[in-house]
């Protein structure tokens, strides 16, 4: 079923409950509608109590792991009352303006851009009011909220409950979808997970590395079923093929020599011999022809046929129906926001047309013998929107490609540096130091003094500890010092510490690109621990890989930290780092 924003109500005793329908938890409810009652009765202003959770987002691209944007939000640390909530992709420079009467009417003001709003609301009965009064509300958030925010007149205010331990979060792009579905399956969601039984489907049984596997399933003996994957009811899987960190419907039939690798195929699919999909979508019903392959990014509507041996290139979306020529006016509903990733509802509206049988007969009867998807195909890839193309792989299920997040990454340094240009042209009183305006190349000299020798002296740290055999965990308490000391997060000790550790592998002897790759996965075997500890954030894994993404690549090792599988990368390390 293809998720679409839904809202429905929970009476609590003349308050309730607002929950998005697309949004995945395991939360108790119980100390939320404790903390809004007992502000109802010292406040009835105290309208609503927003649920949120630490989130931190990546510093590179400005998104959090669920594919949505950073969020700013200002909050009282005294009373957790929410003052400000603005998304950075409402402010695409990054700047957020506060107004003063916000900094003078409030004696302390918390800033934060590291959380995740979980999109769970207890309300009081006088926003149902609110929304009656003002019938153009349409987003809960940019409209609702952001009015109660700015509204002086009626005094009305929302509060803030953070989560610490529980699982909160909303699907409402394919980012989110791939992601939550991950932590599913890797039971941060518990008891919410495959092998619990609620309804009456059957029962999923958990097997090793985290495989989950339904009754009356049908494996070839050498097929390969990897980690973190589930097989559903009555689906079979042919000789040689390889499945791995994926989601396999009901009744799918795979046949042989198929490589399907982070993907997600839904109910009834068929799948043809020597068919290769990475990080793609399948929906109910479809159809793959032999030797097909369906690159990053792609997700397959209901009832779409590939013919044989066509690639779908990456992003492509694919349906029955034609791309419709005028905007849908659904598209104005927060849940069908093109610029949030969500799911497109034309495709859901299609998908439960051809599922109820109710396409008119002349709908049905389409010319497909000149098939944009190959000998055999039906269906049409539709073009990305209007704007739309560069930014396709921000809520996509395939990991961000590398030569986006070295784009992201360059243009992360040059606002660093402009910043830092800015900040040593000015004196304390904000005027311009004599001749800055042509001096700037002599002030990038010194820029970021500080991290250059932090990394050096991690650098140090690390290939000691490698010489004198220091056990893993007195080296994390030498690196910890190091960073108190420098002022660094843990993801920074991380990447500095990625330079040295491939440094010693290259300085280890080999003849071959393999005995390369051996040094690393030697190398990384007996340090992983300090990635397990240092970068336990997804995000600051993901920039440990490309902490130095200008060097060459010369061999990769696989490895695994907290349940993530990275690529580390050998690189050539030139005699300096690079130029800042």
């Amino acid at each position: 079923m293809i998720l679409i924003g839904i809202v429905f109500f929970v009476k609590i005793h003349g308050d309730f409950v607002l929950v998005s329908g697309d949004t995945v938890s395991n939360m108790s409810l119980t100390q939320a509608v404790k903390e809004h009652k007992e502000r109802r009765k010292k406040d009835n202003n105290a309208v609503m109590t927003m649920v949120i959770k630490k989130s931190k987002p990546s510093p590179v691209i400005h998104q959090s792991r669920l594919g949505t944007d950073e969020l700013f939000m200002a909050i009282d640390p005294d009373t957790k009352q929410l003052l400000c909530y603005e998304e950075r992709g409402e402010h695409p420079r990054g700047a957020i303006s506060i107004d003063n009467a916000l900094l003078a009417d409030n004696p302390s003001i918390s800033l934060h851009n590291d959380k995740q709003d979980c999109y769970i609301d207890i309300c009081s009965q006088e926003v149902l009011s609110l929304f009656t009064d003002n019938f153009d509300y349409q987003h809960l958030r940019r409209h609702f909220v952001k009015g109660l925010l700015v509204d002086d007149i009626m005094g009305y205010k929302i509060f803030t409950h953070e989560i610490l331990s529980s699982y909160a979060a909303r699907i409402d792009n394919y980012r989110s979808y791939d992601t939550i579905s991950k932590d599913i399956i890797q039971r941060w969601t518990y008891p919410f997970v495959p092998d619990v039984k609620f309804s009456a489907n059957c029962t999923t049984k958990l097997e090793r590395e985290g495989m989950y596997k339904a009754p009356e399933t049908q494996q070839s003996r050498s097929a390969n079923i990897g980690p973190f994957t589930v097989i559903g009811k009555g689906t079979r899987i042919g000789d040689d093929s390889r499945i791995t960190h994926s989601v396999i419907g009901e009744g799918c039939t795979i046949g042989s020599n198929v490589s399907i690798v982070g993907s997600y195929i839904w109910n009834n699919v068929t799948i043809e011999d020597g068919c290769e999909l990475r990080h793609a979508i399948v929906c109910d019903g479809v159809i793959i022809k032999e030797g097909a392959t369906l690159e990053p990014g792609v997700v397959l509507s209901l009832k779409v046929v590939i013919g044989r041996e066509f690639v779908v290139p990456a992003y492509s979306k694919v349906s029955l129906f034609q791309q419709p020529t005028a905007q849908d006016s659904d598209e104005e509903l927060e849940y069908a926001d093109n610029s949030s990733g969500a799911i497109d509802p034309s495709v859901a509206d299609a998908g439960n047309k051809l599922n109820g049988g109710i396409v008119s007969e002349s709908s049905q009867i389409q010319d497909w013998s000149s098939s944009q998807l190959g000998p055999g195909g039906a269906g049409f890839i539709w073009s990305a929107c209007d704007g739309g193309c560069e930014e396709e792989w921000r809520h996509s299920v395939a990991p961000i490609p590398t030569d986006q997040l070295a784009k992201a990454l360059l243009a992360m340094e040059e606002d660093l540096e402009i910043v830092n240009v800015q900040e040593n042209a000015l004196t304390p009183s904000g005027e311009l130091k004599p001749g800055s305006d042509d001096d700037d190349s002599d002030n990038m000299d010194d820029f970021n003094v500080d991290t250059v020798d932090f990394e050096k002296e991690a650098e140090a740290t690390f290939m000691r500890a490698a010489e004198d055999n220091i056990a893993v965990d007195d080296l994390i308490l030498e690196v910890n010092s190091l960073r108190l000391s420098y002022n660094k997060s843990a993801g920074d000790c991380a990447g500095a510490l990625f330079y040295p550790m491939m440094k010693l592998a290259l300085e280890s002897p080999y003849n071959t690109a393999v005995e390369l790759q051996k040094n690393v996965a030697s190398v990384v075997s007996k340090w992983h621990k300090l990635f397990e500890v240092l970068a336990r954030e997804v995000d600051d894994q993901v920039c440990v890989v490309f902490h130095y993404i200008s060097f060459e690549i010369l061999a990769y090792s696989l490895i695994e930290i907290n349940g993530n599988e990275l690529f580390l990368c050998i690189v050539h390390l030139p005699a300096s780092r690079r130029s800042r």
